[in-house]
């Protein structure tokens, strides 16, 4: 996400300076003009040098986790809420003018009704959405207490050229193609019939810049990204292989625990005040990205994360290292 966002900005003219320990991406993204820092977010007295002079902040920086949070809540909670403080101690401190904030639509948990909107009381169920909708608080305190406008922008799940694709513990298109194109089969936790939407990376990117350089939603919470195509995992291993012309025969896994079942956000908001169209299709962003993978050849899963305990609920996929 962060490699997308720098192009936009760099295209428009802006100076973009980059903060990343590279836990979660590849060091190749980065295009050539950021002023580039690989260095660890939570560490204050490491990054606060670099928020002087700064009049936007955009923070996508996180562990995006949400099942490996259940079994490694600590590495998960202080790459999430705890960075967040740290890069909002040194925005107020730095004198930034404005911070914009990647959320999840993990804040929601499981609701009443889908999609969800912005108007329902979040009920984060696993320690990722927890850490997630800590941050917002804490964005709403300081930012209102030291006057520094700040906004909340809620994406479903990212996809697109340059995501990590050997990481077995997160993207589930990106590990499935991954796998496919390994002719390998793909893994599926439970029935398959969980729901989700998945946002190509200009349907988030386009929002979020008009958020960035427009007062439109300062102050507000807002979901990004497309609400239309709500497809299980069923749905979406099925149109992964169809593109691949790949034979489909999922294995399938018991489900992870804490793992909401429907989730989708409602883009309405976002329409109305931001103007929101979608741009790109699953099929279209799904196929961008499987072409992006094949260019790149594909790669054996790097389980680089701990396992902080395990028990019986932990995936045998992880423990046993079987992605």
């Amino acid at each position: 996400m962060g490699s997308h966002l720098a192009d936009a900005f760099i295209s428009r003219g802006y100076r973009v300076i980059g903060i990343d320990n590279l836990l979660g991406g590849y060091r190749s993204n980065v295009p050539s003009e950021v002023e580039f820092h690989e260095a660890d977010l939570g560490d204050f007295e490491s990054v606060k040098e670099f928020f002087k002079n700064v009049d936007l902040v955009v923070h996508t920086a996180c562990t995006a986790y949400e099942g490996l949070s259940v079994f490694s809540p600590a590495l998960v909670s202080r790459n999430t809420s705890h960075i967040t403080t740290v890069a909002l101690s040194a925005s107020v401190r730095g004198g930034v003018k404005k911070f914009v904030h990647l959320s999840s639509m993990a804040r929601y948990g499981t609701q009443d009704k889908v999609p969800f909107t912005e108007d329902m009381t979040p009920k984060p169920q696993d320690p990722y959405g927890i850490a997630k909708y800590a941050s917002e608080l804490m964005i709403q305190n300081i930012a209102e207490t030291h006057g520094m406008k700040y906004v909340i922008l809620v994406p479903h799940n990212i996809i697109g050229p340059r995501q990590k694709y050997d990481d077995p513990f997160r993207n589930v298109a990106s590990i499935m193609i991954n796998r496919m194109l390994s002719s390998k089969q793909p893994i599926i936790y439970g029935d398959g019939t969980q729901k989700r939407c998945f946002s190509f990376m200009q349907d988030v990117t386009d929002p979020l810049m008009i958020a960035c350089e427009t007062d439109l939603v300062d102050g507000k919470v807002v979901n990004i990204g497309p609400d239309e195509e709500f497809v299980s995992i069923n749905e979406l291993a099925e149109k992964i292989a169809s593109i691949l012309n790949f034979s489909l025969k999922p294995i399938y896994m018991p489900g992870r625990p804490q793992e909401v079942v429907n989730a989708n956000c409602s883009a309405d908001l976002a329409r109305e005040l931001l103007g929101y169209k979608t741009t790109t299709s699953l099929e279209a962003g799904l196929s961008e990205l499987i072409l992006w993978i094949q260019n790149k050849g594909v790669k054996e899963f790097d389980y680089h994360l701990p396992l902080e305990f395990v028990t019986e609920k932990t995936p045998k996929t992880w423990t046993e290292k079987l992605i």
